[in-house]
């Protein structure tokens, strides 16, 4: 028992008062004779006693009635003593990633937690509410009620660990404090290898929202499967986390009109295709009908009008293998010799290719390293009788140099199959019965930070990168390499040219890093702008002479196509859609995790938190306590003989 007024307690002091008064009898009596009564005195005797025990009887009562109103006036109560005395801080993590639009016993579960939340924190009680977007440090639940019931659901789904990381910020810098961490979640398998590190002074506390259900029909994905003249065919591809559905609608839009709808029976996964007219401009949107979680029930995507990427080929050598490759549906492809180049139109191009050039003349040096500057690419193939000064006087701009030509047979037997070339679906695994092409003679390259593409049997580099400019070793004529009929030359060739200038995909993902070019002339000062009705963003851009890059992470946050403006005149237009993660209703098993109380109801926890420092005042039970003894002194002082 501890008292909030202990300071009273010496009042009990005056407790010696009545004691004193008792024991110490200032009267004093005088004895008188009598006859021979003896009758009398046995009388006397007897009276005398029980007037002692009635004035012990009355001292204990006084003494008790007025230690009775000490103790009331010092106010005790009781508490669990290692908590109270110690400073307490809440926080309260709130999950509102798009899982939790799913529907609980009361509705949906991030709706049902915030109520929960409002009833059970105590309004003027200050607390920290951090959701995956938004941080209410140090307010209560009265300041910020309107901003928890207005909450909306959020693309940037945050891990166990980074939401624990994000909600210790919110606690002050003071030692000793009690922290109470309580985290709302449905706890998707995302969570998983969580080991928190917490003090003893850190209560952690999860509740694990329960769903009614675990069914969920989602647009997975949409990518182009065929293309030919007249048309294009599109490929829808869902998902379903629950029980088959027989029949489940899929719609296409362009902008806001219909123009394609279909069914399909849906298991685990299925597909369908829709086919749109070649050589127009789509803003489409697949839509399906799912009445559980709602953020992967639309699918944004766009077909611009064709942008071509410009290759020009400085050649000393044949370059059909070039023409091959670079065709006029996806590339304008441009070829001419060292003596007809026109200076004025390199600047115009995404990659130029040396092809087999002798010499690299100081002019065309000095324009290709400023045209690489600006965002050009560049690919160097030598011929098999370089000059190499003049080569080496051009490579140390990409800090390169070739030796003298070795006349030697290697094999290229090394793919690096984690280089963007390569990694995004060229091959589905790594080969080991490969028909390696070979090379009759090469160049050794000395690079500080050139990365290898493809390399040697003996380790040495056949293509090397170093910033925008590719770097082959060896001759690719076939006089002098296989490597011209090797199935390797079209997806290297091919993908760099890719990489020189990137056309918006369909579609990108929300919270991603995303790049891509646009082709277009910039005038001093003015910048490209993403907008999507009221929604107006400036993404991260960069300008060049013949292309902007624009680079988004964060921004845009809404899923939807927006056009890419130069003040008010639209170039083309780009999509948004949200992760589709959260689409699996799957969920983590939280029974192994230690340090943690764990719960599946909010009340609960908050009753546990209160429980836990809860006061229990005694001041009136010893005010009642004082009234029965002043009862009790009465009905001695009336009734005992």
């Amino acid at each position: 028992m501890q008292f909030k007024h202990p300071e009273i307690l010496y009042a009990l002091l005056l407790l010696l008062i009545p004691i004193i008064v008792h024991l110490f009898q200032l009267r004093k009596f005088q004895k008188v004779e009598f006859t021979n009564v003896a009758f009398l005195k046995e009388a006397t005797l007897q009276t005398r006693k029980s007037s002692q025990i009635k004035k012990w009887l009355i001292l204990c009562t006084r003494l008790l009635l007025l230690a009775a109103i000490v103790l009331a006036f010092a106010q005790p109560f009781t508490s669990k003593t290692n908590t109270f005395n110690t400073e307490k801080e809440t926080a309260i993590y709130l999950d509102n990633s798009f899982s939790m639009q799913i529907k609980g016993n009361k509705g949906e579960l991030l709706k049902r937690a915030v109520q929960d939340i409002i009833n059970n924190v105590p309004d003027d009680e200050n607390i920290s509410v951090i959701t995956n977007d938004n941080v209410y440090k140090n307010t209560t639940i009265k300041a910020i009620k309107n901003d928890l019931l207005q909450l909306d659901y959020s693309s940037n789904e945050l891990t166990l660990d980074a939401a624990l990381l994000k909600t210790k910020t919110a606690f002050s810098n003071k030692k000793g404090i009690l922290k109470n961490l309580v985290f709302i979640s449905d706890f998707q398998n995302n969570y998983t290898d969580f080991k928190p590190s917490i003090d003893s002074l850190t209560n952690l506390n999860f509740v694990k929202l329960q769903p009614v259900n675990t069914n969920n029909i989602a647009i997975d994905s949409v990518f182009i499967s065929e293309t030919t003249a007249t048309s294009i065919e599109i490929k829808v591809r869902l998902k379903n986390s629950g029980i088959a559905v027989e029949n489940s609608p899929i719609s296409l839009f362009n902008n806001d009109k219909l123009i394609a709808k279909t069914s399909v029976a849906i298991e685990n996964e299925a597909e369908t295709i829709f086919s749109l007219p070649a050589n127009q401009v789509i803003n489409g949107k697949i839509t399906i009908d799912d009445a559980n979680l709602q953020f992967d029930n639309t699918l944004y995507f766009n077909i611009n009008s064709a942008s071509k990427i410009n290759v020009l080929a400085i050649n000393a050598n044949d370059d059909s293998f070039l023409k091959r490759i670079y065709t006029n549906t996806e590339f304008n492809y441009t070829s001419t010799t060292e003596n007809q180049l026109n200076y004025n139109s390199i600047d115009k191009q995404n990659l130029i290719i040396l092809n087999e050039l002798n010499t690299i003349p100081v002019a065309l040096s000095s324009v290709l390293k400023q045209f690489t500057n600006q965002g050009g690419y560049l690919i160097i193939i030598p011929s098999n009788a370089i000059n190499t000064n003049s080569y080496n006087q051009f490579l140390v701009n990409y800090r390169t140099n070739f030796s003298d030509l070795i006349p030697s047979e290697k094999r290229i037997t090394t793919i690096n199959y984690a280089h963007p070339l390569y990694s995004n679906g060229v091959f589905e695994k790594q080969v080991s019965n490969f028909q390696y092409p070979k090379v009759n003679s090469f160049y050794n390259l000395t690079s500080n930070n050139a990365s290898s593409v493809l390399q040697f049997e003996d380790g040495k580099v056949f293509l090397g990168q170093s910033n925008n400019a590719y770097v082959f070793t060896s001759a690719l004529n076939d006089k002098n390499s296989s490597f011209k009929n090797s199935p390797l030359i079209v997806p290297t060739l091919y993908n760099i040219a890719k990489q020189s200038f990137k056309i918006p995909e369909l579609y990108y993902t929300v919270g991603k890093e995303n790049t891509f070019d646009v082709d277009t002339q910039l005038q001093q000062d003015a910048v490209l702008s993403l907008v999507n009705n009221e929604i107006n963003i400036i993404p991260k851009q960069q300008y060049f002479n013949n292309k902007v890059v624009i680079s988004t992470s964060e921004n845009p946050t809404i899923a939807g196509t927006y056009s890419i403006k130069n003040k008010n005149d639209i170039i083309k237009n780009v999509s948004y859609n949200y992760n589709r993660n959260e689409s699996d209703l799957v969920y983590t098993s939280l029974s192994t995790t230690n340090q943690i109380t764990i719960s599946n109801s909010i009340t609960e926890i908050f009753d546990t938190i209160k429980s836990d420092t809860k006061v229990n005042a005694l001041w009136k039970w010893f005010v009642i306590f004082a009234l029965a003894l002043l009862i009790i002194e009465m009905l001695i002082l009336k009734f005992f003989k």
